[in-house]
């Protein structure tokens, strides 16, 4: 890993020289963002315009929500890292982005995402790592080490209290000391440290009190002067930043442009004294430093966007999809019998390629396959696969899809007498963002399109169109669709940034062919970073689906019943308003058991959904939202070719009450109040003895593992010591596997409220049948340590009792300690094994006197 000290970026002399030949007008210049995805370059002086691209799960380019020519590897989003517990393998990953980045010119990557899982119910759960602060700082730290081995800036986000969706530009996140130091500040604090984090984005919300982009206690107290963090601070598009305020709180870039607060706007208040030239000059220092760090300096302007797809990077991301399956149960289903000559695959999510969750972090991927196709492909021509979706659970209509289109779209676009450029997409989602297209003016093209829709089943067909401009679609040669004459009012979709749908119904045999034509124009709507159209198509929803599912169970050697949710339920924007499963898909899986218990539940969705059905599937597999190859990834982890070795990096709870967050989440009255304070995820269900469905951490194997004695490098310790101990582990099965051991520290007695046990290390080993391995956990000096938030009170009570009889036998209170990380003297116990519940060893060590660890 990139440690601190090869991450520092300082004020070089080249830094320096052009820091002394910029006017100040240029400075604030550089403070802000030229365009949505670019910085202002600097001509004169050789300072070149830097692109950035999202995101957490592949580098989409100059576009929004994937409406792009270029397209790139989708890799498994957030959650499903985390769930490897693999930091080797989320290094490779990293590395991955940061040369898709670099193929679309892009130096910056706005990822990753390290808000902590505090509900079930936020809407970015899939896009962030885990409930536990350790492991998803440790595994982000891998992630960062790889983007920024390729050049890129990995950029952490959101700083910080970011954990829903609801209010989510204004809200007040109310998070005392102790939470926020423990909890929700570690993960960003492991990327820097750790990982060498060159770029952190600050937080829409508010974070007791004060915009995050406006916070120098944050930015500058912590982050720079604890942390010692000499990257770039940039805030996220469009945030609330005060020019005052965040020019002096340590905020380095406003993005995107053109300004608002910094920028000229900036220079003026240096102008005015409001904010001081040397706060200005150290922002442009960082931002030219880490430019230089990274190689960016030499750059010219950003090249053309491309799309290679390298098919070492297709491998990689269908390993990590197949790492990041967690076996939460099984009965000796799986592997399936090679026997099986007739296989039922059921389910909303089986004959769709749900691979990611909805907003920024979309991308155009690559590929789309199905589960359906996957395992059709992988089992072949022997084997009868048996389909019925058996519900519907779509709150959209969805884009039509592409195995509905025979070839997709073609497109030809014009701008003005003498621009075209034609153009292809495999879907309905003929939308464009970003950058222009070549001899194209994007904000006043007109387009036409063509495709050939092809019935897959008897019924009625509702077709849609949501457009930004104005549109018209015909079927064979009639007018479908009119988003002409009477324009629909603005919509939810695409962040608001696309209209309501108009609809039509249309009756179709299976088989049918429409030929669909579109016209489209910009109709002066003004300047949006989204213009064209979205089809939708929802298929017919026949009151028999229940029973014509349950029938193919029925008729199966076997069943694979894949059920979940999709973007229209966990997106950026919004929050879910419940864990159950979306649709009838609770009733779809009971009628399925009923007629086949030989069922496998595979559960595609990127955050905790209830299963009160859990304990009567023969397995139940959860594949989160896995990236392009995440169906592959199903067919190898269900026939045996991949281990599903993944952990879960979130409690899976019986019921949303039992949360922690329950009662105070998402919010109220324009604040977000974390009662629960340091009880969160496992800590809570731990502490208050509640019964999880699955616990933190766990996972099954389709071999088996014993953990030996642990060896400890001490048995006793000072404070600030660390502390290594090595678990002898051994594959005693028959195939090759991996094994996750984890160890909790638990403290006996303690002075403030702890939780039961938290996460302090961890190892992943990949052993052959017979193979012992070691798994090296090492505890740091915060490993026993909490933060103590201190007493504001007590200094003046200790004097008052200083002459007394109950100062003078000190036994009134304990002497009053400022904030900072504190050790107590006593007995703690290492809890190792291989799941929050599923402890194998404990041992004892003991810290012989209290102490304050430096920050």
């Amino acid at each position: 890993m990139r440690g601190k000290a090869e991450m520092t970026v300082t004020r070089t002399d080249r830094v320096a020289a052009i820091l002394a030949q910029l006017t100040l007008e240029e400075k604030a210049q550089l403070t802000a963002g030229r365009d949505m995805w670019t910085t202002v370059p600097v001509e004169r002086l050789g300072v070149p315009p830097v692109r950035m691209t999202d995101g957490p799960n592949g580098a989409r380019g100059s576009s929004m929500f994937g409406a792009a020519e270029t397209t790139a590897t989708c890799v498994p989003c957030g959650t499903a890292l985390a769930a490897t517990w693999d930091r080797d393998l989320v290094e490779r990953v990293g590395r991955l982005l940061g040369a898709e980045a670099r193929a679309k010119g892009a130096r910056i990557l706005l990822a990753p995402t390290v808000n902590l899982h505090r509900s079930p119910l936020a809407g970015r759960n899939f896009e962030c790592f885990s409930e536990d602060p350790l492991l998803a700082g440790r595994i982000a730290a891998a992630y960062v080490d790889g983007v920024q081995s390729q050049g890129v800036v990995a950029t952490v986000k959101h700083l910080a209290g970011n954990e829903t969706e609801f209010q989510r530009y204004t809200l007040n996140s109310l998070i005392d000391d102790r939470a926020l130091r423990e909890i929700y500040l570690l993960p960003f604090e492991l990327a820097v440290r750790e990982g060498g984090a060159l770029g952190l984005m600050t937080a829409y919300n508010r974070l007791n009190g004060r915009y995050c982009a406006d916070d120098d206690a944050l930015l500058t107290g912590i982050v720079r002067d604890e942390w010692e963090f000499e990257g770039i601070v940039m805030s996220d598009w469009y945030a609330l930043v005060s020019t005052r305020e965040a020019g002096r709180a340590g905020l380095d870039l406003e993005m995107p442009g053109p300004p608002r607060a910094f920028g000229s706007a900036l220079a003026e208040a240096v102008r005015a004294g409001d904010v001081d030239e040397a706060d200005l000059d150290a922002k442009v220092s960082r931002l030219l430093g880490v430019m230089e760090r990274i190689g960016a300096l030499d750059d010219g302007p950003p090249g053309p966007e491309s799309s290679p797809e390298d098919p070492e990077h297709r491998a990689l991301a269908r390993e990590a999809a197949a790492a990041a399956t967690v076996l939460l149960a099984n009965d000796g289903v799986l592997p399936l019998d090679a026997s099986a000559r007739r296989v039922a695959v059921i389910g909303p999510n089986a004959d769709r390629a749900e691979i990611m969750g909805g907003g920024s972090s979309r991308v155009r991927p690559h590929r789309r396959i199905t589960p359906l196709q996957a395992l059709r492909e992988r089992l072949g021509e022997d084997v009868d696969v048996l389909h019925e979706r058996g519900c519907d659970i779509d709150l959209r209509v969805p884009v039509i899809a592409p195995e509905s289109l025979r070839d997709g779209f073609t497109l030809e676009l014009r701008s003005g007498d003498d621009g075209i450029f034609d153009t292809r997409r495999d879907d309905g989602l003929l939308m464009f963002t970003g950058e222009s297209l070549p001899g194209i003016d994007r904000d006043t093209f007109r387009l036409a399109a063509q495709g050939t829709f092809i019935a897959r089943e008897d019924g009625l067909h509702t077709f849609t169109l949501a457009q930004a401009g104005r549109g018209r679609v015909y079927a064979n040669g009639e007018l479908l669709l009119d988003g002409t004459l009477d324009p629909p009012p603005p919509g939810s979709q695409f962040m608001g940034l696309i209209s309501a749908d108009v609809s039509a119904e249309v009756e179709l045999v299976e088989g049918d062919e429409l030929h669909l034509r579109v016209e489209y124009d910009p109709d002066e709507s003004g300047p949006s970073p989204v213009r064209g159209v979205r089809l939708g198509c929802r298929r017919p929803v026949p009151l028999d689906l229940l029973d014509r599912a349950a029938a193919a169970a029925s008729a199966a050697d076997v069943v694979v019943l894949v059920v979940g949710t999709n973007e229209d339920w966990e997106s950026e924007g919004l929050d879910r308003a419940s864990m159950t499963l979306p649709g009838e898909q609770d009733q779809l899986i009971e009628r399925v058991l009923e007629a086949n218990p030989r069922a496998v539940v595979v559960v595609n969705a990127g955050a905790p959904v209830e299963m009160p059905w859990a304990d009567r599937a023969a397995a139940v597999l959860q594949t989160w939202f896995g990236g392009q190859e995440m169906a592959p990834a199903i067919a190898d982890v269900l026939t045996g070719d991949a281990e599903p070795s993944g952990r879960l990096p979130t409690t899976l709870p019986l019921r949303l009450e039992h949360n922690p967050s329950y009662g105070t989440y998402p919010g109220e009255n324009g604040s977000a109040r974390y009662g629960e304070g340091i009880f969160i995820g496992y800590r809570w269900y731990d502490t208050r003895r509640l019964p999880a469905r699955f616990p933190f951490g766990h996972g099954l194997s389709y071999t088996r593992f014993e953990l030996g004695e642990p060896r400890l490098s001490a048995t006793q310790l000072e404070p600030g010591d660390s502390l290594v101990v090595e678990v002898p582990v051994t594959n005693v099965g028959e195939r090759r596997g991996a094994e996750v051991v984890q160890c909790y520290v638990s403290q006996r007695d303690p002075r403030l409220a702890r939780p039961e046990k938290e996460l302090k290390a961890f190892a992943k080993l990949h052993l052959e049948p017979g193979e012992q391995g070691v798994a090296r956990l090492v505890l740091g000096p915060r490993a026993f340590a909490y933060w103590d938030p201190g007493d504001p009170e007590q200094p003046a009570l200790d004097a008052r009792l200083a002459g007394s009889a109950l100062g003078a036998h000190g036994d009134a209170r304990p002497p009053a300690n400022p904030p900072g990380w504190q050790v107590d003297s006593g007995t703690y116990e290492l809890r190792i094994g291989r799941s929050a519940e599923t402890i194998s060893t404990v041992v004892a060590v003991s810290i012989r006197r209290a102490g304050t660890l430096e920050r």
